[in-house]
């Protein structure tokens, strides 16, 4: 019987941690302080949200004022609109987006010739390195009224022109067809990787049975995906009332015909500190934006917590 047996555990003191574990701990060390410089530090100006801002005072010597900002923000009217569209564009990106990812990845899994799938997987993943910004000029070519290409074969054909950038209720499905359709073949990798980690014995099992492909795939591969899909939601609804700027702000331009079904809070703060030149009013609306997403996260965390555990973030 061992001699220590019974007696309570003594935890180590971070002096002795430290020495032993030094050199993980400067490895650490560069993530440790980027996240400190660029994360922790910028969090101060949160007070600007509370302010008048002014150059001679700077931010921290500039008047206070209160509440004031946010009641601005709330009697402009807009608040509201672009919360609403962040948050039923952002539900409709990560529905799709899980659907269509995951439905990618378990097609290229299934496929039998390799070159096939390898091409297919690159096609896929090129989109997600084209820039919002290139993107956004090649859609202005191709839809643009008086001298777009579609246009011009519509005239040609002897058709009535469409005029896309003048048209609010055309620009949700394209604005979310543009997000799947770049954003698709990344995500697909997350659950490629998670498919190549399951154990093969199963698959094996189920065609020892008479399990067909799609079977398979009903029984197996998907429930044996939801772990991952979890997460990856989970992190998505962290981040629902922040809008893609590239995608909102380059696609569509800055057309005030566009904005109540195209304008997003990032958008929105955007043009109050460019076109405004107001900081308070933009921090404001900066800080709104991040409370929603931190109470988002966290009572979304708190309910798969209650229901599954296992699922739970933290």
């Amino acid at each position: 019987m061992a001699v220590n047996a019974g007696k309570p555990r003594v935890k180590p003191r971070f002096s002795q941690t430290l020495r032993k574990h030094w050199i993980l701990l400067l490895m650490l060390l560069p993530a440790v302080v980027y996240v400190v410089i660029f994360n922790y530090i910028p969090m101060t100006g949160i007070v600007l949200a509370f302010k008048n801002y002014q150059y001679s005072g700077g931010i921290y010597g500039s008047p206070w004022v209160g509440i004031d900002n946010f009641r601005f923000l709330h009697i402009g009217g807009k608040l509201g609109m672009v919360t609403r569209n962040t948050l039923l564009y952002n539900l409709a990106f990560i529905f799709l987006g899980v659907v269509f990812e995951m439905g990618s990845a378990i097609l290229l899994n299934e496929m039998i010739f390799k070159r096939f799938k390898k091409l297919s997987q690159t096609l896929m993943f090129l989109p997600y390195f084209l820039s919002w910004v290139v993107v956004g000029a090649i859609m202005y070519n191709i839809f643009n009224y008086e001298r777009g290409i579609a246009n011009h074969a519509i005239r040609a054909l002897g058709g009535t022109p469409f005029d896309l950038y003048n048209s609010p209720l055309s620009w949700p499905p394209i604005l979310i067809f543009l997000k799947l359709w770049k954003s698709t073949g990344y995500g697909s990798v997350v659950y490629l990787a998670a498919i190549s980690g399951m154990d093969q014995e199963m698959f094996e099992a189920a065609t020892i049975d008479g399990a067909n492909a799609w079977q398979k795939i009903r029984h197996i591969t998907i429930p044996s995906l939801v772990p991952t899909m979890m997460v990856l939601v989970l992190l998505a609804i962290g981040n629902i009332f922040r809008g893609d700027f590239g995608l909102f702000y380059q696609t569509v331009k800055s057309s005030a015909l566009l904005q109540p079904t195209t304008d997003v809070i990032d958008t929105y703060v955007f043009r109050l500190l460019i076109n405004n030149g107001d900081y308070g009013m933009s921090a404001a609306a900066g800080l709104y934006q991040s409370v929603l997403c931190f109470v988002t996260i966290n009572l979304c965390n708190f309910l798969v917590k209650k229901v599954q555990p296992d699922y739970a973030l933290y």
